[in-house]
């Protein structure tokens, strides 16, 4: 069974009932069920929605709500931000408070771009999570610069060796259709740097190497309505992970 929950602000909603429609339409989807909540309660989420293997969600903050109900010990987010912030509990911070609640035990994050900025009032979360940028990107360690490993510089069988040592074999997978470039139109904000095929490929190697026990496609909005590319992008995403 597919869940479907159109949470967040009408564009996700509306775009989580368009994406139903798609698949049913293109025969991806036969038993599924709708979970309609507040636009903003995430805390109501685990209490109403089911334990299911598959779910298409509008705002990434519904992922907090899937974890709560399902526990995963490992998950592994594919995003164009980390959602590491540490403020307030939101779509920029669903993961750093999943791990700091202990919903989910430890995190990997593959391909952001946008490294979210520190400041005096809002912190960055680090423990029991581990980033691999999309592209190069650098960080101070015990004041030396140093390289993450990342999609760009390094192969992809050495990120995947290196995800699985630290989470193990189990895992939940989110991805945030804001991974893609800006061209897909398919999530509402900042967009990210891959394109459908690399996207598919990090997915491919990802259900080679792991068990995914679970997975949500997340930050659905109704732009896709409007996006050739965006709806062949989905469309491939959900029939990879949907398969066996």
């Amino acid at each position: 069974m597919v869940t479907f929950i159109p949470f967040g602000e009408r564009p996700n909603r509306d775009g989580v009932l368009y994406a139903l429609q798609y698949l049913k339409r293109n025969k991806l989807v036969g038993n599924y069920v709708i979970v309609e909540t507040s636009s903003s309660k995430v805390e109501l989420l685990p209490e109403t929605i089911p334990a299911d293997k598959a779910y298409v969600v509008g705002e990434h903050l519904a992922t907090y709500g899937i974890v709560e109900k399902l526990h995963p010990k490992a998950l592994i987010s594919v995003d164009a931000h980390t959602d590491l912030m540490h403020d307030y509990l939101d779509h920029g911070s669903w993961l750093a408070y999943a791990l700091e609640k202990g919903l989910v035990e430890r995190a990997v994050v593959m391909a952001p771009v946008l490294m979210i900025p520190t400041t005096e009032r809002t912190q960055l979360w680090t423990r029991r999570v581990k980033i691999f940028p999309a592209l190069l990107r650098s960080r101070k360690v015990r004041g030396k610069w140093r390289a993450y490993k990342n999609f760009q510089t390094n192969s992809m069988e050495e990120i995947m060796e290196d995800a699985k040592r630290y989470l193990g074999r189990d895992v939940y997978l989110t991805i945030d259709m804001d991974v893609l470039k800006p061209e897909y139109r398919i999530a509402r904000f900042q967009h990210g740097e891959l394109t459908l095929e690399r996207l598919l490929e990090i997915l491919g190697a990802i259900k080679e190497n792991f068990n995914v026990v679970a997975f949500d496609i997340a930050e659905i909005s109704d732009r896709m309505r409007r996006s050739r590319l965006g709806k062949k992008a989905f469309f491939e995403v959900f029939r990879l992970l949907g398969e066996g």
